[in-house]
C-alpha cells in the first residue's frame, strides 16, 4: 500500500524520494493524526509510509489496515530500535529515512525544508523545531552525555554541566548538535545503512543517543532547524516505572560504550544519588529504578543486563 502525497506510487513506476517509518505500541489514539498530517507536510515530496507494529492490543493494527495509507507490518515487541530497522528492510530504497514517534504530528511543508537541509555535504540527521501538545518549545537538543552532565547540576545551564539545551534562544536559528531528542528525524538513507541502523540491545532510550554519537564519529552531522515544525504530544505508547527504569540504566551502557568502565563507573554511582534524591521528593518511578540499579535481577529482560552490577 502507498502513502499518499504527489506521485509516490509505484503505478507511475516512480521511486519515493522518502521512507516515512513509524513504530507503534498501543499507539491508536494518537497515529491516526500523524498520519493524516503527512499529506501535506510532505508537499511535492514522494514518499512511502511503512508501520511497524510491536504487538499492539488496543487496535492499532485494525485502525491502521482500515485506512489504506500505508504498509503495515506485524511484529512482536522487540524494542524500538528493532521496529525502525524492520520498517526500513521494508521499505523501497529511498534518499531519505523519515523516523516519527506515533504521537508526532508534522506541520505543512516540514519535510521539503528539511530536506533541503539534508542535501548538504556530511548532514546525516536532520531535526525539526518541536513543540509540546500545548504550543510552548519542547527542548529536543542535546549535547553529548558526560558524567558532568549526569544531572543535579543542569540549573545552572553550564554547558558543561547540562545535556539538555534549555535556553530558547538556540532554538531560532539552525545549528549542528550532538544529538536531538528522535520523535521526528530525517535521515540519510546511506547514513543509516553506513551506521548498520539503531543498536537494537537498548530496547528503549537512547537508541537515538547512540546513532546520533556514533554517526559523528564517522563524521555526518546532526543539524538542527527551525524552518520545519511538528509537535509531540510525548509518551503516546505509555510511560510506567519499567520504562523509566530502562531510560537510566541504557543511560550508563552508553556511557559504558563509549567511555569505558571508570566512566560508567561514575555515572552509575551519580544515577544512584539522583534516584534516591529523586525517590525522598516523590517521584515513584525512582524507587523501583533503584533497585534495579543495584540488583540486576530486577532489571528488564529484555535489555540483557541483568549478569553484572554495571550494566554492559
Amino acid at each position: 500500500m502507498t502513502g499518499p502525497g504527489r506521485p509516490a506510487g509505484s503505478e507511475l513506476g516512480a521511486h519515493p524520494e522518502v521512507a516515512a517509518v513509524v513504530v507503534t505500541y498501543n499507539s491508536a489514539g494518537h497515529v491516526g493524526d500523524l498520519l493524516d498530517s503527512l499529506p501535506a507536510a510532505f508537499g511535492d515530496v514522494t514518499y512511502r509510509t511503512v508501520v511497524v507494529d510491536n504487538g499492539s492490543s488496543d487496535g492499532t493494527v485494525e485502525l491502521l489496515l482500515a485506512r489504506g495509507d500505508c504498509l503495515v507490518v506485524k511484529s512482536v515487541n522487540d524494542g524500538f530500535g528493532a521496529g525502525v530497522n524492520r520498517a526500513v528492510r521494508n521499505a523501497p530504497l529511498t534518499e531519505a529515512v523519515l523516523v516519527l514517534n506515533p504521537d508526532a504530528v508534522l506541520d505543512p511543508e516540514a519535510v521539503p525544508r528539511m530536506l533541503d537541509v539534508l542535501r548538504r555535504p556530511g548532514v546525516g540527521i536532520v531535526a525539526p523545531r518541536t513543540r509540546e501538545a500545548d504550543g510552548s518549545l519542547s527542548p529536543t537538543l542535546r549535547r553529548a552525555p558526560t558524567v558532568a552532565r549526569v544531572g543535579g547540576l543542569s540549573f545552572t545551564r553550564l554547558p558543561v554541566f547540562a545535556e539538555r539545551i534549555d535556553d530558547p534562544r538556540a532554538y531560532t536559528t539552525e545549528r549542528t548538535v550532538d544529538w536531538a531528542i528522535g520523535a521526528i528525524w530525517l535521515m540519510s538513507r546511506r547514513c543509516f545503512d553506513t551506521m548498520g541502523g539503531f543498536d537494537e540491545t537498548y530496547f528503549l532510550y537512547s537508541e537515538e543517543t547512540d546513532f546520533a554519537l556514533r554517526a559523528g564519529d564517522a563524521g555526518w552531522s546532526t543539524v538542527y532547524t527551525p524552518l520545519a515544525g511538528g509537535m509531540h504530544v510525548g509518551g503516546g505508547s505509555g510511560t510506567s516505572h519499567e520504562t523509566h527504569t530502562m531510560q537510566m540504566l541504557n543511560r550508563v551502557r552508553l556511557v559504558r560504550r563509549r567511555h569505558g568502565t571508570t566512566a560508567a563507573w561514575a555515572y552509575y554511582a551519580m544515577t544512584l544519588l539522583i534516584e534516591l534524591r529523586r525517590g525522598v521528593l516523590g517521584h515513584r518511578a525512582s524507587w523501583p529504578t533503584l533497585r534495579a540499579l543495584v540488583q540486576p535481577a530486577r532489571r528488564p529482560a529484555v535489555l540483557g543486563a541483568g549478569d553484572a552490577l554495571l550494566p554492559r
